[in-house]
């Protein structure tokens, strides 16, 4: 991990996840997520304190266990609040609800893993509650409730909104809740025009444009091909098993469901938009375009 200014206030910890730090005096900092895991956070605090700075509070983009992994340490050791938005709030305060809703039922104990499954954090509503100098905008789409942070210093946090290339290569099918809330998304981050910008999973920079349009054609790849194959009759397992084995993805747990799910989301955004539809035959479910 390496903390790199980039504002006046603001700086972020280059990371696989990367950090937010924000100053909002000469010793107290807020955090912009957590990281995935207790060693994230420990790691971030020995930053932190060698900097000779102080935790004011943690924001969370949203309540994937890898944004929030750190949380429980650092507010140990702090004491410091942590913020959080709608459902996302929910999620982090109880995080079993996250593999619970990927797997549809309860998570069986090899999903109940640190990518999966962060520790429990005392959360507060981020509404009337963010620091002066930051500001928060919906992200929705890749998670139910996820936000951006924008600095004083015109920086943009961007969470999971966008994907890098490397990142759409090993996982084509890269999580994604709401596929229409996604689009409005990316058309969103379109109109933006900040002096930086630090998505959660790619290298800084000044320009989205190009991820944008990346990140919409694989979208718009990825729903052609959810259609094509409901060309006849299918199930979801058939669809899952299709997925895999084309764009060869080595299918346990952590992947059955993280695709599994996105899959679904690209079956009700087809099935909502009028392109396909579902049938029940001989106590199976189908799928089949229209």
């Amino acid at each position: 991990m390496e903390l790199i200014k980039v504002g006046e206030k603001t700086y972020y910890i280059k990371n696989h996840t990367n950090i937010g730090v924000y100053k909002v005096d000469d010793v107290n900092v807020y955090l912009i997520d957590t990281g995935n895991d207790k060693d994230a956070g420990r790691k971030i605090l020995k930053i932190i304190e060698e900097e000779g700075f102080k935790v004011k509070g943690i924001i969370n983009t949203h309540s994937n266990a890898d944004h929030i992994g750190g949380n429980k340490i650092i507010q140990d050791r702090t004491g410091c609040p942590i913020f959080g938005f709608g459902i996302e709030k929910a999620i982090t305060q109880y995080p079993i609800i996250e593999p619970s809703f990927l797997y549809g039922g309860y998570p069986f104990k090899e999903l109940q893993n640190k990518f999966l499954l962060a520790k429990e954090s005392k959360v507060i509503p981020i509404e009337n509650n963010i620091p002066d100098g930051l500001e928060y905008f919906h992200l929705r789409g890749h998670f139910f409730d996820m936000i951006g942070i924008r600095t004083s210093d015109d920086i943009y946090f961007l969470g999971d909104s966008l994907f890098s290339e490397e990142t759409i290569l090993k996982y084509p099918f890269f999580f994604i809740y709401n596929i229409q809330e996604y689009l409005n998304t990316l058309d969103y981050l379109d109109t933006l025009n900040g002096k930086l910008y630090i998505p959660s999973h790619v290298e800084v920079t000044d320009n989205i444009k190009n991820l944008i349009k990346l990140n919409r054609k694989v979208i718009e790849d990825n729903l052609d091909k959810v259609y094509n194959i409901c060309d006849k009759q299918v199930t979801f397992e058939d669809i899952l098993k299709k997925i895999f084995d084309d764009y060869q993805i080595n299918i346990n747990p952590n992947q059955y469901v993280l695709v599994g799910s996105t899959i679904r989301s690209y079956l009700s955004y087809l099935c909502d938009i009028g392109k396909i539809t579902y049938l029940f035959k001989e106590n199976k479910m189908y799928w089949v375009k229209i």
